[in-house]
């Protein structure tokens, strides 16, 4: 599968969090930052987490709501979260159909079982108007993430 596009419709995602609430992503108004990682408990990713977690008052302030979104269980995503302090970012199981919502954005590594590392913001009308794949080892910089969005 290919990568989404700026400017392509973004696919409708529909995960549990953390807490096993069933989230659907694109139902929340203003924009969306859709936070991929690979997998939970790894050291990059949790920074990924944390700069999220830091910066949920300028996203609010900018009527965007992120959303970290992995392939772990949602038993994993709870006990990651509580063991790294994450309480108001909602943390997003792709876990099953594995995979499904990042293979829907052309960034699930098939030999891996993973997500790449992207972030993908979705303004208000449900456009992809940025997209993202870092370096797996590499945490994206969360003010170039507001940047982008201000400048929607």
């Amino acid at each position: 599968m290919n990568l989404i596009r700026v400017g392509d419709k973004a696919p409708r995602v529909v995960l549990p969090d953390q807490e096993k609430n069933l989230i659907d992503v694109m139902a929340f108004g203003g924009t969306k930052l859709l936070s991929f990682h690979p997998l939970a408990w790894t050291t990059v990713c949790q920074r990924q987490m944390e700069g999220l977690e830091s910066t949920v008052d300028m996203f609010a302030e900018l009527s965007t709501q992120a959303f970290g979104i992995s392939v772990d269980p949602v038993p994993s995503k709870k006990a990651w979260a509580e063991a790294i302090g994450i309480t108001k970012t909602r943390l997003l199981s792709d876990f099953w159909p594995h995979g499904a919502v990042a293979s829907s954005f052309g960034i699930f590594r098939e030999t891996d079982g993973i997500s790449e590392r992207a972030s993908v913001i979705v303004d208000a009308e449900g456009t992809v108007r940025f997209i993202k794949v870092y370096p797996i080892r590499e945490t994206p910089d969360v003010n170039e993430l507001l940047e982008a969005i201000r400048a929607l």
